[in-house]
């Protein structure tokens, strides 16, 4: 099994920063692209940032220059540090990551897998 776990959530003023972190554990051989997606109240969950193993980077237009996508990939970890947020950031934080398993008796398997979800507040 592989597990994407995040942390550091909670809430903050709008202009204010919080960072996240969504470290993956379990039987990875390899791990591909970590991202960030994030669900407001009734509406669906959209993508906000993806970072592939080499670093490439891409964001929702609503995030870009605010928000900045990075991993560790020793760590197998993923950060998203976001600044000047604004209340409409409020929404659950979800970490996913896709890869392969590791599997000493036959063909690697991928996964795609999600996170719990962190709770991100940005008051007005």
């Amino acid at each position: 099994q592989v597990q994407p776990v995040e942390s550091g959530g909670g809430l903050v003023q709008a202009g204010g920063s919080l960072r996240l972190a969504c470290a993956a554990s379990g039987s990875i051989f390899s791990i591909n692209v970590m991202g960030w997606y994030r669900q407001a109240p009734g509406e669906q969950r959209v993508l906000v940032a993806t970072v592939t193993s080499r670093g490439s980077t891409n964001y929702a237009d609503s995030v870009k220059g605010r928000f900045t996508i990075s991993r560790d990939n020793a760590k197998n970890t993923a950060y998203l540090q976001m600044n000047s947020l604004k209340p409409e950031d409020t929404a659950v934080y979800y970490c996913n990551v896709n890869g392969l398993k590791t599997n000493a008796y036959g063909p690697r398997e991928y996964f795609d897998v999600w996170g719990q979800g962190t709770q991100v507040t940005v008051s007005s």
